[in-house]
């Protein structure tokens, strides 16, 4: 066992006084030490209650002969950092959870790891340092909240920020808006919607690092308490196989989360999250592979902010099993990869059925014949942006109009609380990417803000930063190479043409090449807005959003 570098032998006495020291037995030293990365903080309603999913997850190691060693990692609320200066932690937030779990595995030697998450870079976070460990691990979370309902209709947490765009343009009072944001969130948990945390918990499911149910069981379920205690038998019984991150998280484990990506309709983040993971895993996934994947994969479920289901309904109806059942009818699974039951996909998903067809329909009546996510390229984008396509509407998928130009989300977001975007505008948020927010902010009050004025349908927008997964409309993000690297969305000016059409996978800046190379020419790169710590040693190390933003 690796943990015997720290337990093991005379020369180990001193190391096994301070074990001694903290309470622990001969007996729990001489078995095998699982860590547990405990990411319950008091400041995100997902991570609130992860005590007792750790204390869950203790019983089950213990259960099966292990010694649980819980520490504890950082965590941010993407709600509570949005449109101020915390957000531009957040993104960047990813390396350094991958990092303290590394340190803390390897300096204690653990034998396994099971990590306890449930919000946005944190999921991906632990998975990258799941990958780079590479000792036998299983992810667990927290589970999403429960819907609020307000006016005998469902809402969540995008329903408040589209209310204060509402409030704005005279189409809901402040007492409603009020009401809504008592009601829409109503337990504890990972936000209701399709939303970045879910999307990545369902995607963690998907890859086999999780155990089914690890991305529907809401957070208030005694299932989800259960879940936790397999998890943590689950993590001996890996051990005892030697079944390694590397050995699930293959090439053919990333394309079928791709492909359950696709058929969910999940946040934009997932293709910055997925790149990333993959890079620690050693295989290569361009932004190319997502529009394959999205060509062949259908759009089975409609989940908020695109539709009016949550992760409770899709937990109903079957979830993520049911949909990689569906899937694997048309050879869309790989069901040969392995998973941390310690089975196949195919084993974990042959008892498998959709029970609501109307949460979760069959391949031959998708909402949309193509996945959620697209990739678009262009002299606007030469390395490409991302879109959820699945959340825009018809008209909008199809769309040419004059820039407006930001260079800050603070800009462009009072420029829209103050009724000063006209319908046909394309807004261009810029110097938000990686290397210029610092750390690429999410932009939902702004796409909040359009929608709740009812512009959703005839206003884009276009950033270098990027998007929360409760954004719908025509949002453009991820936009490379971004305006801090020289790139053309550095130079659009007021008025400039853009030309975005999403189903031949363009967006053109309708100006001539001679043109935007003197206008590049004159470019000059502006000084960071961040100069020291964390954020300006990330900003000069990040890569692009092309490239999933990976700190290199």
């Amino acid at each position: 066992m690796k943990s015997d570098s720290v337990k093991s032998g005379v020369e180990r006495s001193p190391h096994r006084a301070l074990f001694k020291a903290m309470g622990y037995t001969d007996e729990e030293l001489r078995r095998p030490l699982v860590g547990i990365a405990n990411s319950a903080n008091d400041i995100i309603p997902g991570h609130v209650e992860l005590e007792r999913i750790v204390s869950a997850v203790k019983a089950g190691i213990r259960m099966e002969g292990g010694t649980p060693m819980a520490f504890g990692t950082i965590g941010i609320c993407d709600g509570i950092a949005m449109n101020h200066i915390g957000m531009k932690y957040s993104l960047a937030s990813r390396d350094l959870i991958a990092d303290s779990i590394e340190v803390m595995a390897i300096a204690h030697a653990f034998d396994a790891m099971v990590m306890v998450t449930n919000c946005d870079k944190i999921v991906p976070g632990m998975l990258m340092a799941a990958a780079r460990l590479d000792l036998p691990a299983i992810v667990v979370s927290g589970g999403p909240m429960l819907a609020g309902t307000h006016d005998r209709k469902k809402v969540d947490l995008v329903s408040v920020f589209e209310g204060v765009g509402a409030v704005r343009s005279g189409k809901m009072t402040e007492a409603e808006l009020a009401n809504i944001e008592d009601t829409a969130c109503p337990t504890c948990g990972s936000c209701a919607g399709m939303f970045t945390a879910n999307s990545m918990n369902c995607l963690t499911e998907a890859i086999g690092m999780g155990l089914p149910g690890n991305g529907t069981i809401p957070a208030v379920m005694a299932a989800r308490t259960r879940l936790a205690k397999e998890a943590g038998m689950k993590i001996m019984m890996l051990l005892k196989k030697n079944i390694t991150p590397q050995k699930i998280m293959t090439e053919e484990a990333f394309a079928n989360a791709m492909a359950v990506d696709m058929a969910l309709g999940c946040s934009t983040n997932t293709v910055l999250h997925l790149m990333a993971i993959a890079a620690e895993a050693g295989v290569r996934i361009d932004l190319d592979a997502f529009n394959r994947v999205s060509e062949k994969t259908a759009h089975l479920c409609s989940l908020s902010p695109a539709g009016r289901h949550h992760l409770e309904d899709l937990d109903r109806a079957g979830g993520v099993s049911a949909v990689m059942k569906e899937l694997s009818r048309k050879g869309l699974i790989n069901v040969k990869c392995l998973t941390v039951t310690g089975r196949s996909v195919k084993e974990n998903i042959e008892d498998s059925r959709i029970m609501d067809r109307s949460v979760i329909r069959p391949m031959e009546k998708p909402y949309h014949r193509q996945g959620g996510l697209a990739a678009l390229f262009g002299n606007m984008a030469p390395s490409g942006c991302v879109v959820k396509q699945s959340a825009v509407v018809r008209r909008m998928l199809c769309h040419e109009g004059p820039a407006r130009v930001f260079d800050s989300e603070e800009k462009a977001t009072s420029a829209i609380m103050a009724g000063s975007i006209n319908k046909g505008d394309v807004v261009i948020i810029r110097y938000e990417g990686p290397k210029g927010g610092p750390g690429m902010r999410e932009m939902l009050v702004p796409t909040s803000a359009i929608s709740g004025m009812g512009l959703d349908a005839d206003v884009a927008l276009i950033t270098d930063g990027r998007f929360s997964g409760g954004t719908r409309g025509a949002a453009i993000g991820h936009v490379s190479p971004e305006a801090m690297e020289g790139g053309a969305i550095a130079i659009v000016k007021d008025g400039d043409r853009i030309d975005i059409n999403i189903p031949k996978r363009r967006i053109t800046l309708k100006v001539s090449d001679k043109e935007i190379e003197e206008r590049l020419s004159k470019w000059r790169r502006p000084k960071p807005k961040i100069s020291k710590g964390y954020m300006a040693r990330y900003a000069r190390a990040v890569s692009s959003g092309g490239e999933g933003a990976v700190v290199k």
